[in-house]
């Protein structure tokens, strides 16, 4: 079974780390074994726990797992030259991982939470001798789409790493709304919960304009609600959303 080493112990790593665990041998490099052991615990399964301090990563497989301000002052901590690094800093290129950390070849990588669950949408980009062996092992955790270029990986950050809580705030927003008019805490929740199940799956087939014409009719609920959206500017903010996130990916890189 081949063996993943994850630098960072935080929660990107943790959701990740669950949706490889029955795949590929699971060891964590971090600061202090107190945080390590609860990572261990949260995960579920025995594994091996290191010390940063002078962690030898000679032809190691590492999933980078820290802040993106960190990298450097992390290069100080580690030794040895890694097989390949997998990284998950936003913003952070290909070539300053290389020039701070000195691996064979740097697969750039942006999963999601839902990685946990093993419904990610991984995006990668980086050394093309990886591309297969990444999108076998990011693929354990859902689906994978090799990009071109750094610059579209920025982009795709912005939509699908940040995209859980831009989700996360319509949910508790229509769901805020429900209750506002009337339904119960539980039942507006469970039927959110539904509602975002059954999205899932439908758009996965159907065009956004096609499905949104299928459920708007002449003058109905879903029109005035639809209205109601359009006059917030929810669809400009959504877009300004995309815009501001990578803008940040840049400035961090």
């Amino acid at each position: 079974m081949q063996t993943i080493t994850f630098v960072g112990n935080g929660n990107m790593a943790l959701s990740i780390a669950k949706g490889l665990k029955e795949t590929y041998k699971i060891e964590v490099v971090g600061r202090s074994f107190e945080k390590l052991d609860l990572f261990e615990k949260n995960l579920g399964i025995k594994i091996e726990k290191h010390m940063m301090s002078n962690y030898d990563m000679t032809d190691k497989t590492i999933m980078l797992c820290v802040k993106p301000a960190n990298i450097q002052e992390i290069a100080t901590r580690l030794n040895g030259r890694a097989k390949v690094i997998y990284s998950v800093l936003a913003g952070t290129s290909v070539q300053k991982l290389k020039v701070n950390l000195n691996p064979h070849a740097v697969v750039r990588t942006m999963p999601n939470l839902a990685a946990s669950v093993n419904k990610s949408m991984t995006t990668l980009t980086g050394d093309e001798e990886y591309k297969i062996e990444a999108q076998a092992l990011l693929g354990t955790i859902g689906k994978t789409r090799w990009l071109s270029s750094e610059k579209e990986i920025d982009i795709a950050t912005a939509l699908a790493g940040s995209g859980p809580a831009y989700l996360a705030l319509i949910a508790e927003a229509f769901t805020d709304g429900a209750v506002k008019q009337g339904l119960k805490r539980d039942d507006a929740m469970a039927i959110m919960r539904g509602l975002f199940e059954g999205f899932g799956d439908l758009i996965q087939d159907i065009h956004p304009a096609l499905l949104k014409d299928g459920v708007m009719s002449p003058a109905g609920t879903t029109a005035a609600g639809y209205g109601a959206l359009e006059d917030g500017n929810v669809r400009s903010s959504c877009i300004n959303a995309i815009e501001k996130a990578y803008k940040k990916a840049v400035e961090l890189s």
